[in-house]
């Protein structure tokens, strides 16, 4: 290596010669080994060869870059040994490129042998990713990323899909990667011997293999990006002095600049390529993390972590993770460029010049850092502001139908207002601080030459052309490390606020794995015993929840749980299930589970797979569950049967339907043990009795059964009955043995006995009235369809719509996506939504004005500067100097101006297309919530909306930024010769080809990665609110792995999204490197005299940077044209069709109405989507003002839909309703729905206050608010805790149990004083003697008032004035209970009869009681 020119110190030049052709023919016979072990599949390559291999390659590289740099020194001619030397790079970066290949030790085989890293599940799920393009791809495709051929290919001739893209490679595979970072908590684990490990410890040890191997790849680039600043001023030498050398020299030279700008471009794009995949590996191992965590969150974690704060942890805090991944490199990369240009610098400026420089680097940076302190404190209190945005948001979205029957929407669109401008307010602060950052980006060159020419001067440092644009070149490399480095130090603190709080939330409590003890089934006498039970669920409350539980149940015993409201019943269950904090005793439990909770779970998905629940499918079994059931009436009536879809909660089926759905899970399950909560309460007295006796006395009578229950009715037949008080077990026996004690069991069944002794009265009465009806009486008698009384089976004419067939039943659609080119409409939109698009003009002019002041600076200094040391410079070394600082100083400020414009209109235009979004979205009708996922919203308004907030002007603004910078090299190259401009035609055409082939298949693969997002987020939501469901049926490992495949489906495209940039930007990169060199060739090749060495030198000094520029340029464009998509997502959703005008001015109601509450439905029909079936089939009736009118009728008959079409949540398809003479439809939503009062059948709370749930527009006093409290029995229970009304209320109040929030909902009526009050099945989670009080409170509350009561409890309608009877859709009776029971055959005789007849075994046990008493 060092002979070139001092050949004659060594004696023995042969023998390095004969060790060089040696070490080339050895590394020759090492690739032709390699070459074919690779055929054999095999590729377990020892560290020690892989250590060798690199150093080698490093060995070759510098001797290779010192060779041509002895040879144009000394102006000679390479040798024999040189050119050995030469050979010797690409055979070492062959070898480089297989001994990284083989770093991670894994091996495939034909045999089928897997890592031991999988498990049986994971290695099932990842079989198919095996033969990925990008796992069979040789090292060669893997450089060129022409493995990617074939899906250009495909995504030119049509809009990708899904199922087109490739499979990603094993390694990359969500369930490698989540067995991956397990192996590395549990490492991290046994290290530190703790339960809670570092996750900083374990991301170090899962991604430090890859990381180390990018960190090579990025220190070679580095290293090659320093050679060309290196090597001008020899240029410049040589164009000055061309007669005294040979032109060999200066094709070297060329040589030389392509050689290193090439090893430069591979080496960028594979650690680039290497980063990404690294962010997608440690992104993919921190959801499968969470979403884990999640299934096994304890009750008090769960409360503090709402779903909407969770979902940020995957989308923007993970994001913020990843991206430090790509910039982390910098930390290999800056020592280096910096060491190297310190080097340069030296020999270019002095010692002296070459220290200023770095000092100027130093300052930079020490400014940077209290930038960065700023940044990160005002990113943690970002992520705080979005968090509570998006739980706010993620609350009104899953209670929108409340807020709309409430007339809420109103109110709580004006709070998610005020959160979003809080986070505003720190998003403006955050981007003003980042356009400090880029403002000394774009000055720091010009600041470091300012510090090392301003010392040079007053040293007497001689300038020369070369080596100020040596020194401007050094200065220019440093800018891109220098501001990666602000990157980096923002990045690091967005990425450590955000690892702190996934850290935070993966420590979070867990559900105690150890609470319940599993015994073997033939080994125990019980299936369930609880010892001295003690339970909470805040371990910090000094009143535990459950106390003293004793409980011992044999299998096969059915077991009643009884008792008040808020008693403990559903803890109870709880604690067998081990969800409750178990603070003492033991519970023991002996064989399968199964568990219905009291709110009703139900997946997306069809009804038939919510019942097998990913049971395979047994016919027998499947028809006999859902026989007892009562669900095949349910099926014939369904579009598709039991393949109907279901939408998000079962939001298209009644509660009813919901409850004997998962009823129907449970049973199919065929468990040992069944917990019941409620299963009851939201069916009607029919289809309880028949899943009483068919399903719990039937198909299970052989299991042991735990069902809470509020309907006494179903307590005689069970074998032990639990009455429980303030948390305790207050009596346990049978149903006679309760009777006899004479203690608190009284008051329910006294209850209860009352309500039937009322049934049993009105039966009396009508049938002692003989008396015949009279003609005018006959008018208002029921208008009864005679077929639908003979048969009761649904009128097939109505039974589907015509779009039916072509959609299948589902409610839930696809989710839209746009395909081909984004619309020039969308780019319009976003550029003109703000000041109709003013800025724009403003930042192209300040770009141009920096560009224009950054060329002339550069240009005065060199033009000014002489082409040797002995020669005088043009004009006066001080006046050269000051007018370079005028003109950098200016190019400076206007970098600052453009950057606070890009900040200023990005944020007003992503705050106003964030408000329309928000507006349309709470403005649709309740049918657009029916029909899309919560996932699907709240993807746009976290993800899409933070790439709005941060990313998106700033991609459009480097658009500009990069077209003018390459015009500006293009047009500082050209100035030298005309000709080289002639190249640049034929490379734009080629650039813009480029640009349409990849665009067409990289913006439909960020529309899929899109597409595929919301799944993810969907899926972990409803696992969130079902995980003690999923817990019970042991069903975690099935939803984890549904996780894990969604996650894979989103990172096909998004891996082969990354991988299309990179093929495009390696193509561009190689074509600006050959474009450079034939300019440089070109120069080389002109005549002595022809072109001025300083603007030639001038122009390579630009053109080093070309091939970045150009590559810029174009990626930019496409990501800028891939980010885009969020906006073009945003205005999907900014332009939905909205629900009626709020308020009609020209048909407002007067302030009084409605002032008598007379309700006229006129042949009114419903229908919840066009390519659904009606619901509601000619409805038509007259409910007069001031009465109580009763809807009854079997589950799914239509009553609830009944109440939304008075409230308008569906709009009639045909027909009208008049309240007070006034057509409904007429008037404003707000107008109607603020009007009338309602108690919803699923009861809604709000995280917040007591105060807040009960006055949401804080319309009234707290007097009021005690005295409503206190009507609806819930003023003791409030006052008896510390914070009284300010009580904490958290996500879906689960905090209160369930009858309680029905009880809330009362309260919320009786504060809103209305004509009309509507009950949904307002009492079905209270018992009896509550519902008994509740029942007198609003008798007596609205006795003057409108009340319409949809009742499965008969007893709550039959004092009613009249009782409407539906099926089926349609009215089949409507009079007052009286003349309903005078006809035996009459519907509500018939639900009369059955309620009756399911209490007869309770009369005659009550009978013998009293009979007893009297003795």
């Amino acid at each position: 290596m060092l002979l070139n020119g001092n050949g004659t110190h060594c004696r023995f030049t042969n023998l390095v010669l004969l060790g060089e052709i040696m070490q080339v023919v050895s590394w020759s016979m090492a690739l032709v080994v390699l070459f074919n072990t690779q055929k054999a599949r095999s590729m377990m390559l020892p560290w020690n060869v892989r250590i060798w291999w690199i150093y080698s390659f490093l060995h070759s590289i510098i001797c290779t870059a010192l060779d041509i740099y002895y040879i144009l020194r000394n102006h000679g001619s390479p040798g024999i040994g040189d050119y050995i030397a030469f050979l010797d790079l690409p055979a070492s970066t062959c070898l480089l490129g297989i001994s990284i290949r083989g770093a991670t030790g894994i091996s495939f085989f034909e045999t089928g042998i897997t890592n031991p890293l999988l498990n049986v599940k994971t290695e099932k799920h990842a079989e198919e990713n095996r033969e990925s393009p990008y796992g069979k791809a040789t090292p060669l495709q893997r450089i060129t990323f022409s493995w990617l051929n074939p899906l250009f290919e495909v995504g030119n001739k049509r809009p990708l899909e899904q199922e087109e893209i490739p499979d990603i490679d094993i390694r990359d595979s969500a369930g490698f990667l989540s067995c991956l970072f397990n192996d590395s908590l549990n490492c991290v684990k046994n290290m530190d011997a703790t339960t809670n490990p570092s996750i900083y410890k374990a991301i170090f040890l899962f991604i430090w293999k890859k990381a180390a191997t990018n960190a090579l790849f990025a220190m070679i680039g580095a290293v090659a990006s320093c050679i060309g600043p290196y090597l001008i001023d020899d240029l410049v030498k040589f164009l000055s002095g061309k007669k005294q050398q040979h032109s060999l020299s200066g094709y070297l030279l060329a040589l030389a600049f392509l050689s290193s700008k090439v090893i430069e471009t591979v080496a960028q794009r594979q650690w680039i390529f290497g980063a990404y995949q690294l962010g997608l590996r440690l992104r993919v191992a921190l959801i499968s993390q969470i979403y884990k965590k999640g299934l096994y969150l304890s009750s008090e974690s769960r409360q503090s972590h709402a779903s909407g704060e969770i979902i940020n942890y995957m989308s923007v805090d993970l994001q913020r993770i990843v991206d430090v991944m790509y910039l982390m490199n910098i930390i290999w990369m800056l020592p280096i460029q910096i060491s190297l240009a310190i080097y340069i610098l030296s020999n270019n400026l002095g010692l002296l010049g070459s220290l200023a420089a770095l000092a100027a680097m130093v300052i930079i940076l020490a400014i940077n850092i209290p930038n960065t302190k700023i940044q990160r404190r005002l990113q943690s209190k970002m992520m705080e502001a979005k968090d509570s945005r998006m739980k706010a948001t993620a609350e009104v979205l899953r209670n929108m139908r409340t807020l709309k029957l409430q007339a809420w929407e109103t109110r709580f669109l004006h709070n998610l207002e005020s959160l979003r401008k809080i986070e505003y307010i720190l998003i403006w602060k955050a981007r003003s601080s980042a356009a400090i950052s880029s403002f000394l980006f774009w000055g720091s060159p010009s600041f470091i030459s300012i510090m090392a020419f301003g010392t040079c001067i007053p040293m007497g440092i001689p300038f020369t052309a070369g080596k100020v644009l040596s020194a401007l070149a050094t200065f220019r490399m440093l800018q891109y490390p220098l501001f990666n480095l602000s990157d980096l130090l923002s990045a690091a603190a967005q990425a450590k606020v955000s690892i702190d709080r996934v850290t935070s939330y993966l420590q979070q409590g867990e559900v105690q794995m150890d609470a319940v003890l599993f015994a073997p089934k033939d080994e125990s006498e019980f299936d369930i015993e609880i010892s001295a039970g003690k339970f909470s669920w805040n371990p910090e409350s000094r009143i535990p929840t459950l106390d003293g539980i004793e409980l011992k149940v044999k299998g096969g015993m059915k077991v009643a749980i009884c008792g008040t409201v808020g008693s403990g019943k559903s803890s109870l269950l709880s604690s067998i299930l081990g969800d409750i904090m178990k603070l003492s005793g033991t519970v023991k439990i002996s064989g399968t589970k199964a568990y219905v909770p009291q709110s009703p779970w139900i997946l997306t998905g069809t009804i038939r797979e919510n019942i097998l629940f990913g049971n395979p499918f047994d016919s027998v079994r499947y028809d006999r569950t859902v026989k007892a059931c009562a669900l095949m009436k349910d099926f014939q009536l369904f579009p598709c049967g039991d393949l109907t879809e279901i939408g998000e909660r079962g939001i298209n089926m009644s509660g009813g339907q919901k409850q004997r759905i998962q009823i129907a899970r449970a049973a199919y399950q065929d468990a040992d043990i069944y917990l019941l909560d409620d299963p009851f309460s939201a069916v009607d007295a029919h289809t309880g009795t028949q899943l009483f006796q068919e399903c719990l006395m039937g198909i299970l009578k052989e299991k042991t059964i735990l069902y809470v229950t509020h309907q006494v009715e179903f307590l005689p037949a069970a074998d032990l009955i639990l009455v429980l008080q303030d948390g305790r077990i207050t009596q346990a026996g049978t149903f006679d043995e309760l009777l006899r004690q004479n203690t608190g069991f009284d008051a329910l069944v006294g209850a209860h006995n009352q309500a039937l002794e009322s049934i049993f009265t009105v039966q009396k009465s009508s049938r002692t009235c003989e008396k015949p009806l009279s003609d005018g009486e006959a008018d208002t008698e029921s208008r009864i369809n005679p077929e639908l009384q003979l048969n009761g089976k649904h009128d097939p004419r109505h039974n589907l719509s015509n779009d039916i067939t072509r959609k299948g039943g589902r409610l839930t659609q696809d989710e839209e996506r746009e395909k081909g080119s984004i619309r020039k409409e969308v780019y319009w939109s976003y550029l003109t939504t703000v000041w109709a698009g003013a800025f724009v003009p403003l930042i192209i002019l300040a770009q141009l004005l920096f560009l224009v002041l950054q060329i002339a600076s550069n240009y005065w200094i060199t033009w000014a500067s002489p082409l040797t040391s002995g020669t005088e410079p043009a004009m006066e070394i001080t006046f050269l100097f000051f007018g370079y600082i005028l003109l950098s100083v200016g190019s400076s400020v206007f970098a600052f101006v453009r950057a606070m414009l890009v900040t200023t209109a990005g944020l007003l235009t992503s705050q106003k297309l964030f408000i329309n979004m928000l507006h349309s979205v709470l403005r649709a009708p309740m049918a657009f919530f029916d029909s899309t996922s919560t996932g699907r919203i709240l993807n746009r308004v976290s993800e899409d909306q933070s790439v709005l907030d941060i990313e998106m002007a700033g991609r459009l603004g480097w658009c500009v930024f990069t077209f003018i910078q390459v015009l500006g090299t293009i047009i500082v190259m050209s100035q030298v010769a005309w000709q080289v401009f002639v190249i640049f035609i034929p490379v734009t055409a080629i650039c813009i080809w480029y640009q349409q082939y990849y665009t067409s298949t990289a913006r439909e693969l960020t529309r899929l990665t899109g597409i595929q997002t919301a799944p993810i987020l969907h899926h972990f939501v409803e696992s969130l609110s079902g995980a003690a469901a999923i817990r019970a049926f042991n069903q975690e490992n099935r939803f984890t792995e549904t996780n894990l495949i969604l996650i894979d489906n989103y990172s096909r495209p998004w891996f082969h999204n990354m991988s299309a940039t990179e093929w495009i930007s390696f193509r561009l990169n190689i074509l600006s490197n050959f474009v450079f060199a034939f300019s440089v060739v070109f120069l080389v090749s002109l005549p002595h005299g022809i072109i001025n060495p300083r603007i030639a030198g001038l122009a390579v000094t630009y053109g080093l940077n070309l091939n970045t520029q150009l590559a810029n340029m174009v990626s930019t464009i496409c990501n800028a044209g891939n980010k885009m998509i969020s906006v073009e997502r945003i205005l999907q959703y900014s332009n939905i069709a909205s629900e009626a005008p709020l308020v009609v001015e020209d048909y407002k109601p007067p302030n009084n109405w409605p002032h008598v509450g007379k309700i006229c439905i006129i042949n009114l029909q419903i229908r919840y989507a066009e390519h659904l079936p009606s619901v509601l089939k000619n409805i038509s009736c007259t409910i007069p003002g001031g009465k109580k009118v009763g809807v009854v009728g079997r589950t799914g008959s239509g009553k609830s839909t009944l109440i939304q079409a008075i409230f308008r949540i569906v709009e009639p398809r045909e027909g009208s309703i008049e309240i007070d003479d006034i057509n409904i439809c007429k008037i404003g939503l707000h107008d109607l729905r603020s009007r009338l009062s309602i108690i919803p059948q699923d009861p809604t709370m709000f995280e917040g206050t007591v105060r807040g749930n009960m006055d949401p527009l804080e319309q009234y006093s707290d007097s009021e608010i005690w005295e409503a409290m206190d009507k609806c029995q819930l003023g003791d229970l409030v006052r008896a805790r510390e914070e009284k009304l300010d009580s904490t209320v958290v996500e879906n109040g689960e905090n209160w149990s369930l009858g309680q929030r029905q009880l809330f909902c009362l309260g919320r009526a009786l504060l809103k004083t209305t004509r009309i009050l509507i009950l949904d099945e307002a009492t079905a989670s209270v018992d009896s003697a509550t519902d008994g009080v509740i029942q007198k409170i609003i008798s007596q509350e609205f006795k003057n008032c409108t009340v319409v009561t949809i009742a499965h409890r008969i007893h709550t309608v039959i004092d009613s004035d009249l009782v409407l009877v539906l099926s089926e859709g349609r009215i089949v009776e409507y009079n007052t209970p009286a003349k309903l029971l005078e006809r035996e055959d009459s519907f509500f005789s018939k639900l009369i009869k059955e309620y009756s007849l399911r209490s007869q075994d309770f009369n005659s046990i009550t009978k013998l009681k009293n009979e007893h008493c009297i003795l």
